[in-house]
Order: C-alpha cells, then structure tokens, then sequence
C-alpha cells in the first residue's frame, strides 16, 4: 500500500486516505468519493499556484432536502412558530456570501393542515424562516413544487422574491455576484421535462464566473448515484458547470471530482419529517470556497434531523 501510495504522488495524484479519497489529474479520469461523511477537506486548493486573497473569495452554503409541509407545517401553525426549524443551523447559514436551498413544498393560502400524505403545502409565513435563515437562492426544480398547480408555483415565486430570495428551476438561470464574482445557478428535475441541458449551461457560463447546478434525481433511499445522475452530472460539467448539487435521495450519496469539478450527488435531507429511519433522519451542509475561477475549498458538515424535523448539526 506505502509503495502504491509513493507512485500515486509521484505523478501528482492527490491522495486523501481519511476519506478514501483518490483524485486523478487525469481529464479522463473520475473517482467516486466512498465516504461522504468526511471532515472539512480541501482537494482543490493544493493545486493553485498561490493562495486568493480571502476578500476574492465566496463562500456558498447548501442544505440538503427542505420540505416545510406536512407535520412540520402542522408544529408551526399550530405553535404559530415558523423559524423554529432554522434555530440550530440558521446561525451559519447566514454566515456565508450566498445560501442556496432545494425547497419542496409550495406556499401557498389556506394550505390544509395535515401530519400525513404525499401533497405537500406550506403556509406562506413560512417566508418568515427563509428569511431568519438568510437564504438567498431557492431551486425549485423538484417533484413536489407542482403539487399545487401553477398558481402554487406562482405564489411560491412571488413570495419568495418579493422578500428579495432569488428562484431558479422554473424559468433559467439566476444571478448573483458577490465580490466582484458572478455565480450563475440553474435548477433540474431528473423527473420533469427537461430542457435543453448543454444550451443553457453554456449560455449562463458566457454571462458568469461561475455556475451551480441542482439536480433533483436519482432512487429515493438510496446511498449510490445511477447511471443517470452520473450521465446529467457530467453532461454539465462538459458544459461549463463548475459544481452540481444534487437533491431527491433522501439519503446522503457519495461525491465525485469529475474533470477537477466537484460532484454532490445527494446531502440527504435537512428539514424534513421522516424520522421513521436513521437514514432519512442525516443529512449534510456543504460549504463551497470559490475565488473567481474555480472551486478552491469544501466542507461537508453532517447533521441530524430530530423527530420533529429540526437540524442540528452532529
């Protein structure tokens, strides 16, 4: 294994033994990340030919799965409550330039107030929790957000950029710079008609520095990709997309440095009420370090979601 290991930086491959980790430098090559409950690591900054100064750099949070409705609805109107759900992680989240989440359900008036099923509303004070928690870009490119039509997806929308939160997964890309750094961010769902991937990636890579993906995709309870998230991921990444995100599992997935781009296949749930499993109750926050051209830094933060659908971090 020592001598394996000698080869191996010898031709300027990164090895990471803490999280099982072999990245080549290889533009062909790509190596799945098999323990994605991996402390803070940077895989990316090593090769930079000196260090960016801290005030070129953006520092992007993302959560995993966030569906405010159902049982978790039912806690805040009845508690009349709706930022009790960010108390333990709120605080960094708004630490970061920019937090971008994956929101499943729509707000929507007079959402009916339910503990069980598989229609997914929240009321609109919810707002309140969004905005305590500092989010300021919502993906809701899911297969939840047309539960209540287009008029829910219209509300959701209006209510969400009139308190100055960004949306994107319905109409194109959005934009917002930090720094003097322009991210793009664009939303898919795996489950939906999909438009035309490679058009709209590189169309938002002309207009940024860089671009984020979320992706919602893949097998519900399960820990690997499919063929077909890897095929989306790096049909992107050909494109001009500098990290995907991905959402849906339930579960946390593995990661992949693909072409030096990093790949978050799932970061599991984070609010949510399914505490019927250990697996559905972990999740991650990924922290993302970018200067203007690339990914320069990561960390996955693991955290716990308790029987209400609260988040802490483990």
């Amino acid at each position: 294994m020592k001598k394996r290991l000698l080869i191996l930086l010898a031709i300027t491959d990164l090895v990471l033994i803490g999280s099982y980790l072999i990245i080549s430098r290889s533009k062909k090559t790509t190596d799945i990340i098999t323990n994605p409950f991996s402390p803070s690591k940077s895989i990316f900054k090593e090769f930079l030919k000196e260090p960016t100064p801290i005030e070129e750099q953006i520092v992007l949070i993302a959560t995993g799965d966030i569906m405010l409705g159902r049982a978790i609805n039912y806690k805040s109107v009845k508690d009349n409550n709706f930022t009790w759900m960010w108390d333990k992680t709120a605080e960094i989240l708004k630490s970061a330039d920019i937090a971008f989440i994956n929101l499943e359900s729509p707000l929507v008036n007079n959402c009916p107030i339910t503990t069980g099923g598989m229609i997914f509303c929240a009321d609109p004070k919810n707002i309140d929790g969004l905005n305590f928690a500092g989010i300021d870009v919502t993906n809701l490119a899911n297969n939840h957000i047309n539960n209540y039509g287009q008029e829910g997806i219209k509300n959701t929308i209006e209510l969400l950029e009139n308190t100055g939160i960004l949306t994107t997964g319905v109409s194109g890309p959005v934009y917002k710079e930090i720094n003097q750094i322009r991210l793009a961010f664009l939303g898919y769902n795996q489950f939906g008609r999909l438009p035309d991937i490679s058009q709209e990636i590189k169309k938002a890579k002309d207009q940024a520095n860089l671009v984020v993906v979320s992706f919602h995709w893949g097998e519900e309870y399960t820990d690997k990709p499919t063929t077909k998230q890897q095929e989306l991921a790096h049909l992107a990444i050909d494109n001009g997309a500098d990290l995907i995100i991905g959402h849906h599992p339930h579960w946390v997935q593995p990661i992949e440095v693909y072409k030096d781009k990093l790949i978050v296949y799932s970061l599991g749930n984070f609010i949510f009420d399914q505490g019927w499993s250990e697996k559905t109750k972990f999740g991650e926050i990924g922290k993302f370090t970018f200067n203007k051209n690339s990914l320069i830094d990561y960390q996955l933060l693991p955290i716990i979601i308790d029987n209400s659908g609260q988040p802490e971090f483990k």
